[in-house]
């Protein structure tokens, strides 16, 4: 089974994206920064910020959903906002998806904030509503269950240090990956963190029986040429049971996103 975790980046290079999932075709597919806009069929909108503009992919989540159209697609929305043409304000929702390969049971979900709810009424003041998906599966071809659980951490403004909220996010996120899990699972918990290397929240997640890939495997960071910003490493994946690995990547090559995307065999 091949799980791949991947910060979407709103889209900005669906291009090269969708054709590299339509060849990669990974069993799982955990998504983050998933733009959804039902009321529109545009194709681009707008994201702003005060300073910080951003081309948005306006239906990506339809966009993946059909380059694999043999996956069950589950979008979980984390808030409620605007993006724009021109001076035309369009609804749209952001979030995180999860992509199962229909050949797979899904036998569990789960799906939760991690930090606040829901925010209806507008994307909100950083640090922004975020969210968290659950799914466990059974895999018919080695007998095994397989629970993975994923979000999109918190980005403050000040930086990827610790602080209590993202304390907080972090047993949020295993207590979700706990009530979702069997006890003879294989346990995986992912996602685009935020947070540096050392920092608690992978901590607290080591503390209860998970190996971080990325630092264990010596990758030098998660992202590419498409961010110019200092801090290599933002995405992580997490197992319990280092045992069931048949192969670990961090992909630089090709550049789908400012992300590199984690892909997990099993």
């Amino acid at each position: 089974m091949r799980i791949m975790c991947l910060n979407g980046w709103g889209g900005k290079l669906h291009s090269d994206l969708l054709p590299y999932l339509t060849e990669s075709q990974p069993d799982i597919l955990c998504l983050q920064e998933v733009v959804h806009s039902p009321a529109t069929d545009l194709d681009w909108l707008t994201y702003r910020d005060g300073d910080h503009v951003l081309p948005q992919r306006a239906n990506f989540f339809r966009d993946v959903a059909r380059a694999l159209p043999d996956h069950q697609a589950t979008f979980c929305p984390a808030a409620q906002g605007v993006l724009w043409e021109g001076d035309s304000a369009i609804p749209s929702q952001w979030g995180l998806a999860t992509f199962v390969h229909r050949a797979l049971p899904v036998i569990g979900q789960v799906q939760g904030f991690v930090h606040k709810d829901f925010s209806a009424d507008g994307y909100g003041d950083h640090p922004r509503s975020r969210s968290a998906h659950g799914i466990r599966v059974h895999d018919a071809t080695t007998a095994r269950t397989l629970s993975i659980t994923h979000m999109h951490g918190l980005r403050d403004l000040r930086g990827k240090m610790d602080t209590p909220e993202r304390a907080a996010q972090a047993r949020r996120l295993l207590a979700l990956s706990d009530g979702l899990a069997g006890p003879n699972d294989t346990r995986i918990i992912c996602g685009d963190f935020n947070v540096e290397p050392g920092s608690e929240t992978l901590g607290l997640l080591e503390g209860a029986g998970f190996t971080e890939l990325v630092r264990a495997r010596g990758f030098p960071g998660t992202r590419n040429s498409h961010y110019t910003k200092p801090g290599r490493f933002a995405d992580y994946m997490l197992v319990n049971r280092p045992e069931d690995i048949r192969g670990f990547d961090v992909v630089f090559h090709p550049e789908v996103s400012d992300h590199c995307p984690l892909i997990l065999d099993i």
